[in-house]
């Protein structure tokens, strides 16, 4: 009788043994389909040679490297962030003054963008039961709109003007990006006036959401300036009047993005005497701020203590500091001037995004709490069948894979400038060399020399610098 009850015993425990260890494979399998979308996911790290190129103005080595990095097995960008390959290769392209292969990039990532907007919902529901990296990157709104301002300078720079103008409408025409974008984030509760992050705060108790103030970019100021001065180069004067205007509205209305007083240049460039040309510049420095994971923790009430605290990965903006604080250009025989600030591109990035943080919170939060209701459930029921070193176990390896499944969407376009300046001067038609001086402080750090620059009467004369530092 003895020996009976101990084995029974024994076969008692090998089944509980067993059934513990199918809970921990469930789990374990659960969380393989994450950890192979994680083992692909590209960390800033992975960029350090491309943006080494950049940073050294070495654009056609930047392109180098990530095609290089794109015929491997293991690809940079993968095939669901193809919008980020395209805008960042779109972008040094133009920087390369390879103008046509930019164009090509850019207009793709476009397509790719309004594609976007009706994948089918199988995407949707994945990104809520692992995550926002399971589908295809949609884009952002400022890389949306600024493809578009860079795609019309290739356009201009392969001298289709028209070319230009069609990018320029694209954004600002009625019912353009920029008048949809305005529209896009104006929601609030038509009860209380709560802002979506407001609300949000509310729902989930989880603090440090940017700004609640509703989006402040409706209007580009960059987009305006490149539309007046395309206009004039058609000779439709109103049309350019009518750009000249809005820029200055953009600085009325939008003064999270232009805290700068407007350009002079800007003014100097909508009326040029008659008998002189007008040199205009535009200057890109610096880079825009980039995405990277941070880790909100969160007291959940759930049943098992090792399931009462959460983390939450979350995307944040991370600046990338530019070293130059001066622009000084210099015409051969004519003296020199300084560039004003025309557009902060690095606050419409941050704009943009804090605009839509809220959504990106509360489906991170919905999204991790049925993973944590889930397993506080399995948990439970195992701690009844088998006991509680069975049920430690279980919440130990559900929140294993959770920790696992779960990473912050960070994919984004890396190389759009962070600040756009503007300058001119009006000159008797000729040729000249120009030099554009980059100062760090009173330090001249970098020269970008251009010779017989020809200067025509009743022509668009538009040079563009660019240093990423």
């Amino acid at each position: 009788m003895f020996l009976k009850k101990k084995k029974y015993q024994e076969n008692s425990q090998q089944i509980k043994n067993k059934q513990t260890k199918r809970v921990l494979w469930t789990f374990f399998k659960a969380a393989l389909p994450a950890l192979i979308i994680l083992s692909c996911a590209t960390g800033s790290g992975a960029f350090l040679k491309i943006d080494s190129a950049v940073y050294s103005s070495d654009y056609y080595a930047a392109i180098e490297l990530i095609r290089n990095a794109q015929s491997g097995r293991n690809t940079l960008y993968s095939e669901n962030n193809a919008i980020s390959l395209f805008l960042d290769k779109g972008l040094l392209e133009y920087y390369a003054g390879n103008y046509s292969a930019s164009s090509a990039d850019l207009q793709n990532a476009e397509r790719l963008i309004e594609e976007a907007y009706t994948k089918s919902i199988t995407q949707g529901f994945l990104s809520y039961i692992i995550n926002d990296n399971t589908k295809d990157y949609p884009g952002e709104d400022f890389e949306d709109i600024y493809l578009n301002i860079f795609n019309a300078l290739n356009y201009y720079n392969r001298g289709n003007t028209e070319g230009a103008l069609v990018e320029i409408r694209k954004l600002s025409s009625s019912s353009g990006k920029l008048d949809m974008l305005a529209r896009k984030y104006e929601y609030k509760d038509p009860n209380t006036g709560a802002s979506l992050n407001d609300m949000t705060f509310n729902e989930t108790g989880i603090g440090d959401l940017p700004n609640t103030l509703s989006v402040n970019f409706s209007n580009s100021a960059l987009a305006r300036y490149l539309g007046a001065l395309f206009y004039q180069a058609e000779g439709n004067t109103d049309s350019a009047r009518i750009e000249f205007e809005q820029l200055q509205r953009a600085f009325s209305t939008n003064r999270n993005i232009y805290y700068n007083p407007i350009p002079s240049a800007a003014e100097q460039a909508r009326s040029v005497p008659a008998e002189l040309a007008r040199l205009n510049i535009i200057s890109f420095t610096g880079l825009s701020p980039v995405k990277e994971e941070q880790l909100v923790m969160q007291y959940l009430p759930f049943q098992h203590p090792v399931l009462q605290i959460a983390f939450f990965k979350l995307p944040v903006l991370t600046k990338r500091a530019s070293l130059i604080t001066r622009i000084e250009v210099m015409v051969e025989g004519k003296g020199s001037f300084n560039l004003e600030l025309l557009e902060d591109m690095g606050a419409v990035v941050t704009e943009t995004f804090r605009a839509r943080y809220s959504s990106i919170l509360i489906k991170t939060y919905i999204r991790t709490i049925i993973k944590y209701i889930v397993a506080d459930i399995t948990a439970a029921e195992v701690i009844k069948q088998q006991g509680e070193l069975a049920g430690f176990l279980t919440a130990i390896a559900a929140r294993a894979a959770m920790d696992v499944s779960e990473s912050a969407d960070i994919r984004m376009s890396r190389y759009f400038p962070d600040k756009a300046y503007i300058g001119g001067i009006n000159l008797d038609p000729g040729i000249y060399n120009v030099i554009i001086n980059y100062y760090q402080g009173q330090s001249l750090i970098y020269q970008d020399i251009h010779k017989n620059v020809t200067v025509s009467r009743g022509e668009l004369n538009l040079l563009q610098s660019i240093n990423l530092k």
